[in-house]
């Protein structure tokens, strides 16, 4: 019960912001030029600094575990292929970019710490977790949606130098490239940088829901229904049950066991809507994967959560 309480309380709140977003729009206190300034604001800004902060935080001398570090690699390696090979059973090829990135990116860094937190009292392996999966999931999110855009472009050499600058100019791959530099240089955190940080971060969840919310349209995202099943299904039920039982064979367990599953079975990012608006995609089925994946994460986490408690894996 503790369990499905602490979900509610961190996704509810999450739908409540999208509703809140839409609400706004419909009244005409957000409208869409303002929705799509949000939009760039948190993806040049906000977002970036949230994953410096979560990196530029993290102490690899006391708990690198390679193995562990390897397998979040893998598995997100792994889940990114088994949805890029799902993505051409659909014919409207102008979803794939967007599919992709909404069936296998979590909210592994904005739930991650706090999920464990509350069950065993401390951050455990989230961090190390962020390490092994976080980069990668942003950096084939660029690839995937560069690659994977509405008007296709041929794949001559010019193709191949813009996407790669798009990659390497990202705002979110540098804000992963500073916060590792960061981290592995151990660099101290004044407390006022430190505090300036938490701020600026602070607002990339809020400000992308609300932008969200106001600018998705519910006629549209009827049509992109199945789709947006199909990605939600993967993200809360598929990838976990796939990946679980390979995690508890390789011997993780206790903390290391839950941040496995917050990685694999937690609702789709905001971010995703974010970046794929910003990458030149429609966005309808992103941020109808979002709503859905958020709304029944809490049910299906605290599912996961009961079976492996039930087979003293945690």
């Amino acid at each position: 019960m503790d369990n499905l309480i602490f979900s509610l309380n961190a996704t509810v709140p999450i739908f409540l912001m999208m509703l809140l977003g839409l609400l706004f729009r419909k009244i005409g206190w957000i409208d869409e030029v303002f929705a799509s300034k949000m939009n760039k604001f948190v993806f040049l800004v906000p977002l970036p600094v949230l994953l410096f902060e979560d990196l530029a935080a993290v102490d690899f001398a006391e708990v690198w575990d390679m193995k562990f570090v390897l397998f979040c690699f893998g598995a997100t390696l792994i889940s990114i292929a088994i949805a890029a090979v799902v993505s051409f059973l659909w014919k409207d090829r102008s979803i794939q970019g967007e599919f992709i990135q909404a069936s296998y990116r979590s909210s592994a860094a904005l739930l991650g710490i706090a999920f464990i937190q509350n069950i065993y009292g401390d951050a455990g392996m989230a961090p190390l977790m962020i390490i092994g999966s976080v980069p990668l999931y942003n950096v084939m999110a660029v690839v995937v949606l560069s690659f994977f855009q509405p008007e296709r472009k041929k794949l001559d050499r010019q193709v191949w130098i813009s996407t790669l600058k798009g990659i390497i100019t990202n705002p979110i791959i540098l804000g992963i490239i500073a916060g590792l530099l960061w981290s592995a240089l151990r660099l101290p955190m004044p407390s006022i940088l430190d505090k300036t940080v938490s701020s600026v971060g602070a607002v990339a969840t809020p400000l992308g829901l609300m932008a969200m919310g106001a600018t998705f349209d519910i006629r549209k995202a009827f049509g992109r229904a199945k789709p947006a099943a199909v990605a939600s299904v993967m993200k809360l039920v598929i990838f976990a049950a796939v990946f679980l039982p390979v995690a508890v064979w390789l011997g993780f367990r206790r903390e290391q066991l839950v941040a496995i599953l917050i990685m694999l079975g937690s609702a789709t990012t905001v971010s995703c809507y974010v970046m794929a608006r910003n990458m030149g995609h429609e966005g309808v089925l992103t941020s109808s994967t979002v709503m859905l994946t958020t709304l029944f994460s809490a049910f299906t986490v605290t599912g996961w959560l009961y079976i492996l408690r039930t087979l003293g894996m945690i």
